[in-house]
Parts: structure tokens; sequence; C-alpha cells
């Protein structure tokens, strides 16, 4: 394999996590006595221009199918971060009712609406049908297609190029991170801007979130690597922002290349940091499995302690995160018998591989368990306060990343 930017020979590999079924991939009753589709999951560093990224097998339409789960608007952090996003990006950008938006993965129409409540016109580009739909019955225009350059020339021929273009978490999910790119190039106005948010490389690397590794991320982003790929392109990153949002994530904001806006001094310090971090040698690389390694054994023994304690352990949030985790650890039902999850979309199915079922947030009132195990810790402050009910029987929060933790109710350390 070649990497999927510069094209150099892959031969480095970061982390191995054995063979797993799409993180997303949540199963019906009907599907468990069915053959489930599993895949290598393995990730390779180029250290040429120093992108992470997935060894190629599965492909894009298995991972994101109609009945795609993942629903944006269920997590109520992640609509404040959306409002927030779009009344600051309309300020710095001096939208108004003139100017053209376009969202790349749309999904459920969590921040368009934001927009279209300030009658900025917009459009979604979405192509899982489960999502495309919600966002569609709130009165936002959708394309139920992959994003890439064929449908940017579309839309630029059509004269639907944007003032701003977005794309939160999407494009670390492209196979084609250069044909994704130049598509942006395509359908952005002169003086239009390109913001994107993505997880950062760095924080991975630095708390052990290897959960976050899972056959729907294609590509595992740096600053200088999305600096790389810009600059290919004949786009520039102008300005970049570090945010709390996904254990902690870059949002960059980038325009044509010969466009006058200066670059801000953001961008050279976030690259000099992340040479001083070590991100453009080998080492930290190397270091990283026996990291993994760590979190998945420290979770198995955590389990089985609790059962041999009499404890009841269940698990909160039927994330994909969380899919990796388990799967990697080989947990089971018999040492965690079910997750809760706030999405209907997810409710009475059951966890890829592992084949946990997923149940309603009301089981924890009616079981009671003695440990809620937080998989998505992203959001560990919003689910702790959601779920503080279980204080009344003595119940506590534990996560596993970046290392096992035990938290009372309410209490954060």
């Amino acid at each position: 394999m070649n990497c999927r930017h510069c094209s150099h020979p892959l031969e480095k590999v970061f982390l191995d996590l054995g063979f797993a079924p799409p993180s997303n991939a949540y199963l019906n009753k009907a599907d468990l006595i069915k053959s489930e589709q599993y895949y290598p999951l393995k990730l390779f560093i180029c250290d040429n221009c120093w992108l992470l990224q997935t060894e190629d097998f599965a492909e894009v339409s298995e991972l994101f199918g109609h009945d795609y789960a993942y629903f944006s608007s269920v997590s109520q952090s992640w609509l404040a971060h959306a409002y927030s996003y779009v009344t600051m990006i309309t300020a710095r950008l001096g939208l108004t009712k003139n100017s053209q938006v376009i969202e790349v993965a749309a999904n459920d129409g969590y921040l368009l609406k934001n927009f279209k409540n300030q009658e900025i016109p917009c459009l979604g580009i979405e192509p899982t049908a489960s999502t495309a739909l919600v966002a569609e019955n709130l009165g936002i225009p959708i394309l139920r297609e992959f994003f890439g350059k064929e449908l940017a020339q579309k839309l630029a021929t059509e004269k639907k190029q944007a003032d701003l273009i977005l794309g939160n978490n999407v494009y670390a999910h492209v196979p084609d991170i250069n044909d994704f790119t130049e598509g942006l190039k395509i359908i952005l106005k002169p003086k239009g801007t390109i913001t994107l948010e993505f997880p950062h490389l760095m924080e991975l690397l630095q708390h052990n979130q290897f959960d976050t590794v899972y056959h729907e991320h294609f590509s595992y982003l740096s600053l200088f690597s999305v600096n790389q790929i810009f600059s290919k392109v004949g786009l520039r990153i102008y300005d970049v922002e570090q945010l709390s949002t996904h254990g902690g994530s870059l949002r960059i904001y980038g325009c044509h290349a010969k466009e006058i806006i200066p670059t801000k001094n953001s961008v050279n310090v976030l690259l000099d940091d992340e040479i001083a971090k070590g991100m453009q040698s080998l080492e930290i690389y190397q270091a990283f499995q026996a990291k993994a390694n760590q979190v998945k054994n420290d979770l198995l023994l955590f389990l089985i302690e609790q059962k041999y304690a009499g404890k009841n352990v269940a698990a909160y949030g039927a994330a994909a995160k969380g899919c990796t985790l388990l799967n990697y650890a080989g947990v089971k039902s018999d040492l965690l018998p079910y997750v809760c999850d706030a999405s209907p979309s997810k409710q009475g199915k059951f966890l890829p591989g592992s084949h946990i079922p997923i149940l309603h947030p009301d089981t924890l009132v009616e079981r009671k368990p003695d440990i809620v195990l937080i998989l998505p810790w992203n959001i560990q402050t919003e689910v702790m306060q959601q779920l503080s009910y279980i204080h009344e029987w003595g119940g506590v929060f534990a996560v596993a990343i970046p290392k096992i933790k035990v938290f009372q109710v309410n209490k954060l350390s």
C-alpha cells in the first residue's frame, strides 16, 4: 500500500488492532445468527508526509450505508457547539442573505438549521439516507451524494459555489483525501473560506486515544499533514484553533492560496509545537502499540475484578469508539451485559462484534448498576450530568481512556 496523499510506500506500522467489524454496523436480532464481515484494523504512518492512515479494505458504501446510525443531534453539547460556531462564523465572515453556505457531511441538519433560521442560503451534502431525511424534514436542501471532485465540478457548472464551505468530522472519513480537497477548492468562491474540524493526531498520541481508530476513519490528521494536502491543490490554511471537542480537535480556516487573507501566527505556532512533540519522527509512533495494549489489559482486569467482587457493571454510549475498545479487548456480555444509549436509532440493536445489547437509558434506573462505564469519554461531563441520578443507589462512573479511572457522581477528578 502507498500513502493516499503522497504515494510514498507505507512500511511503518503504527497500530494493529487485529480484525474487527465496522464500528457503526449495529446489528438487529435477526443478524445475530448471520456471519459478520470483519476487516483488518491496522494503521500505517507515512514517514514522508506524516499522514497516519488505515490499511485499505472496507468499501465506503459498506461503512456509510442507508441505515447509518450516527445522528449528531443526539448530543446536547454538540448542538451547542454547532450553534456557537454558526454565530461566530456568521459575524467573522459577514455572511448575509446573499451568501452561500455548503456543509459537507451535513448529517441530520444539526448545524445548517442555524443558518436556515437566519435565512442564510445553505446546502447540505449527505450520502446517508437515514440522516439526510431528518435534515430534509427540517427544510434543509440536501444532496444525497458522496462529495469529491466530480460532484464539485457539477456544482460549479451550476454556479453553486460557496462563500463558506464547512465540514465537521468528515475530513478523516474520506478514502481519497486528495480528490476531496480538490473538490473543496473547486466550489470555493474567490475570497471564500473553508473550515474543517477534525480530531487532532497530537491529542490521540498524547492521551492514548486509540479507540478513535475504526474503519470509518481513513486518516488521522496533524496540522502538518493537512497543510501539505491543502498546498498540493492550491489552498492555504490561514488560521487554526484548538478545540476541546472529541478529546481535542482542530478547526482550520482555509482559502485559495493566492488570496490576500494573511496567514495568522497561530498556524506556525502549532506547526512548531507538533515538531516539538516529536510528530515528525518515528519514535512516538513506534511506541504507541504498547500503550494501547496496556489499556486493553487494564480494562479486562477491571471488569473481571468487578465480576468476582459481585459488582454489576453497565456501559453508556454505543459509540464507535466503544466498539473499537470492546472488540480489541474481547469484551462480551458476560463481563458487560448491556450498554445504554439515548439514540432511538441504536436502541434494540446490538454492538457489532461483541453482540452486547443496546438498551434505553431507563434501564439504568430499573437495574441500578454499581458502575456505569462511559464509552464516549469525549462527552464524559455531559453524560455524568445527565445520569447523576445513579448516586441515589450509590452508583459510580468509570472510563477506560486514557486509563481506567473511577469517578464519584459529579466528580471529574
